[in-house]
């Protein structure tokens, strides 16, 4: 049985890092080596991000937001990539779990340091604070080098000439997979972003929850979150990706359903602990389902396309979330982040094939 070595941690630790900063929607897709796309992505961040502090207005400071998008938008894609190339298959769902907790520990680390430094230092401080954490990732990541399968892979291709893009349509089976993977992926960002977004506002107007008290209903979401990525990596490897997978989708929609039905606070803090483990839990199983669906040659480039056409898809969830607020009610709107679960369910029945256990290619 394969143990993981010193680089797998590496890999692990970098991506993490460099996750934990990912808040942004644009992509890159360069395949000319991704460690040393990360190293350079992630000054283009750093540098960026440090001049959001000197805007002078919307559109500079959109201009400076984009780029340092730009910068960062590939990071789920490589960075999951890396670690599950680098982890051996018993405990690649793991791996990636590890990866994915980054990004609610950035998370969580601008909840708490916000409130304390904003009156310090004022909003453009906390852009040049921004530039720390971009400049330890990029300290890991320079100490990266590639897998071997990746280079070996490389090599290959160098001869084949393959478009990774089309072997992710190669054939029906994958066709079917890319779909399934997509829906998934779909899912996952438009029920984390509607649940995120308005549920401080659900807790204060529906139930009349002070500021401070919001924030700490959503904080222990949040934390249920992590336990729930945790959890789910430990569980795809020893029970399968699919079982772990529909597992968590049925705990989903059973969970956003008994937390709008609740009004008692401490219940709803226990809840919306099992709410947050439900419906962001399967974060830690997207990057090894899309490393063991694609050959290595187009792993990166699957990563970032299917989970970034997620992104895409989620980013309308706040909208669509209000519209059927202001329309309807709070209820209905709960009701509405169910059942797309509920389609999560079937893709994952009918198009996500079982791959534990599987071997790179």
């Amino acid at each position: 049985m394969k143990e993981v070595n010193s680089y797998g941690w590496k890999a692990v630790i970098g991506s993490s890092i460099g996750y934990a900063m990912d808040g942004f929607d644009l992509l890159i897709l360069g395949f000319m080596g991704r460690v040393r796309v990360l190293t350079w992505t992630i000054v283009l961040f750093a540098v960026f991000t440090g001049l959001c502090a000197f805007a002078q207005g919307y559109w500079d400071l959109l201009i400076y937001r984009t780029i340092a998008g730009i910068g960062l938008g590939g990071e789920f894609g490589i960075g999951m990539a890396l670690a599950a190339e680098a982890w051996p298959a018993q405990h690649r769902a793991k791996a990636t779990s590890y990866v994915a907790l980054g990004w609610q520990l950035g998370v969580l680390a601008a909840a708490l340091l916000t409130p304390l430094l904003i009156p310090i230092i004022g909003w453009r401080g906390m852009f040049m604070v921004g530039i720390i954490p971009a400049l330890v990732a990029w300290v890991f990541r320079a100490k990266l080098h590639e897998p071997e399968i990746f280079v070996q892979s490389k090599e290959d291709k160098e001869h084949s000439h393959t478009n990774s893009f089309k072997l992710l349509v190669k054939d029906v089976r994958t066709t079917k997979t890319s779909i399934g993977v997509a829906i998934l992926t779909s899912v996952q960002n438009f029920g984390y972003y509607g649940i995120m977004i308005w549920l401080p506002n659900f807790l204060s107007k529906q139930l009349g929850f002070s500021l401070t008290k919001s924030g700490l209903w959503t904080a222990v979401t949040v934390c249920g979150m992590m336990v729930g990525i945790w959890l789910f990596g430990r569980l795809a490897d020893k029970i399968g990706r699919k079982p772990t997978f529909i597992l968590f989708q049925v705990c989903a929609v059973a969970s956003i359903l008994i937390y709008s039905q609740l009004s008692d606070p401490t219940a709803m803090l226990f809840a919306g602990a099992f709410l947050g483990a439900s419906v962001n839990g399967m974060m830690g199983g997207y990057g090894a389902l899309m490393a063991e669906a694609y050959p290595t040659t187009a792993r990166a480039t699957a990563q970032n396309v299917l989970f970034n056409i997620g992104r895409a898809v989620g980013g309308f969830s706040p909208m669509v979330v209000g519209m059927i607020i202001s329309m309807y009610s709070y209820q209905v709107a709960i009701a509405f982040l169910a059942i797309i679960y509920v389609l999560d369910i079937l893709a994952t029945v009918f198009l996500i094939p079982e791959l534990k256990g599987k071997e790179l290619e």
